[in-house]
């Protein structure tokens, strides 16, 4: 699913301006990276706000046209307003096709109901995490990763990274040492798991 918006030049830079821009219903942003110059733009707030409530818009190469033009870009920024429903900007980073992305990837969690695991012990499935960040070609960049609860077999309380299909030219980021972290557990109802304890040390560590 290709996500496609458009935007324009924008002259006028600083606080005062951004301002206005926001006045007027607009969105000031900027493209950077890909060996040019930053590119100061303003965009639809109202497009670029419905756009953003979708997943796909956080996790995929997206297409702006500008000034006639297309080009390939990945949200790598965004300023909320701290109560209001307004993005106050937006950061793009162009991309090279043959260059590989470093970019956070949701996981998309099926057949829960099914899950051999938690029926065995009545459990409660846990989502330790809820995505990660891959590196990849732009083209091998997938929409999300799935993760199947059903071959979670019985007498196992945990899943983790290693235990995932992913798709072809993708490879998962470790970061501090942790080279297989733990992405379910299961809970026994009023107890816990191996697994759940273990979900709960990576937490602490994390925090």
């Amino acid at each position: 699913m290709k996500l496609q918006f458009k935007a324009e030049k924008r002259a006028e830079q600083g606080t005062g301006a951004s301002r206005r821009l926001r006045r007027e219903g607009r969105l000031p942003g900027i493209i950077y990276g890909g060996g040019e110059e930053a590119l100061p733009i303003t965009m639809d707030h109202n497009e670029l706000y419905h756009l953003m409530r979708k997943e796909v818009f956080h996790s995929s190469v997206l297409t702006v046209e500008l000034g006639g033009k297309k080009e390939n870009v990945i949200l790598r920024d965004a300023q909320w307003h701290p109560y209001k429903p307004q993005v106050l900007h937006i950061d793009f980073l162009r991309i090279n096709p043959k260059e590989k992305l470093h970019i956070k990837v949701p996981l998309h969690f099926i057949n829960g109901d099914a899950c051999p695991a938690a029926k065995a012990i009545g459990g409660i499935i846990s989502h330790v995490i809820n995505e990660v960040e891959v590196t990849c070609l732009p083209k091998d960049l997938p929409e999300y990763i799935e993760v199947d609860l059903g071959k979670l077999e019985a007498g196992h309380t945990s899943l983790h990274m290693s235990s995932l299909k992913l798709p072809k030219g993708v490879e998962v980021v470790h970061h501090g040492g942790e080279t297989d972290p733990l992405v379910v557990s299961i809970f026994k109802r009023g107890g816990g798991s191996e697994g759940a304890a273990e979900g709960a040390a990576d937490g602490d560590a994390a925090a």
